[in-house]
């Protein structure tokens, strides 16, 4: 399995967002991307799916534009619209169209959250054709050279109303993101929260520790995102058990029992200092 220490720089010299392999993704990506073959990322909420993207970006020097999925999303908020601008009607490309044009990468970001009737939209850019008809316009772009599909889903939220349909799945190479191993989500966690390993490897223990319940009440276990909130917190300051409280165990639930559980859980992993 390679793992790569993956920090990038662009040609201004601004330092590419961190990201830290836990496998092949990298190499799988760069691949996908040489063949212009669209992706699908599936893993849990906060595990690094939109950083991932981010440095996969940087590292092929190609414009990232990133759409959030929600439920009132249509096609149009994709493709585009008329508009009224100036007493004119006029087209305004939607950020799929704009990245088409331009060669970019265009990331879906929760792509279950949008209907069904939204995301066809996208088949004909996800085959052989890599083309988006625009039916407003009675016209066909060619997704121009560079331009890459990415979309995104936890799939712990999928039910039968929110599911990804087979005939979009088969389109996509598809990449399995997880929480990373303790060693490595230490290092990203002390890289991104600014602080020393030794507290990272405190708050990664606590994660693990909550991701391991058993029959817990929890809608969502504790995620990479969190660890770095909570350790963000310690760097400004704040005594590692307050940031746990306000970044993790209060996020994670509003059920005075669970709150009062996972607090007896932080005090049996954290170190008391």
């Amino acid at each position: 399995m390679t793992v790569n220490n993956f920090r990038l720089t662009t040609e201004a010299g601004s330092p590419a967002p961190f990201y830290r392999a836990a496998g092949p993704e990298v190499e799988i990506f760069r691949a996908a991307a040489r063949r212009g073959s669209p992706v699908l990322l599936k893993g849990p909420t906060g595990c690094g799916k939109t950083r991932f993207v981010e440095a996969m970006a940087h590292d092929l020097g190609r414009e990232l534009i990133t759409v959030a999925g929600h439920e009132d999303m249509t096609s149009a908020d994709l493709v585009g619209r008329f508009l009224l601008k100036g007493g004119e009607t006029v087209w305004v490309d939607g950020p799929l169209t704009r990245a088409v044009r331009e060669g970019a990468i265009c990331y879906l970001d929760e792509i279950v959250e949008a209907r069904q009737d939204t995301t066809v939209v996208i088949h004909p850019l996800a085959d052989h054709r890599r083309e988006l008809p625009i039916d407003r316009l009675g016209t066909t772009l060619s997704a121009a050279p560079g331009f890459q599909l990415v979309i995104s889903y936890n799939p712990g939220y999928q039910s039968i109303l929110k599911s990804l349909k087979d005939s979009t799945r088969q389109r996509f190479v598809a990449i399995s993101l997880d929480f990373p191993a303790a060693e490595i989500e230490t290092e990203v966690v002390a890289q991104e929260a600014g602080i020393d390993e030794s507290t990272a490897g405190s708050l990664v223990a606590l994660g693990n520790a909550i991701r391991n319940l058993d029959g817990a009440a929890l809608s969502e276990v504790a995620s990479t995102r969190m660890l770095i909130l909570a350790g963000g917190l310690v760097a400004e300051g704040l005594h590692l058990l307050d940031a746990v409280q306000s970044a993790v165990v209060e996020v994670l639930s509003d059920d005075p029992d669970v709150i009062r559980g996972l607090g007896e859980l932080v005090d049996a992993v954290l170190p008391r200092r």
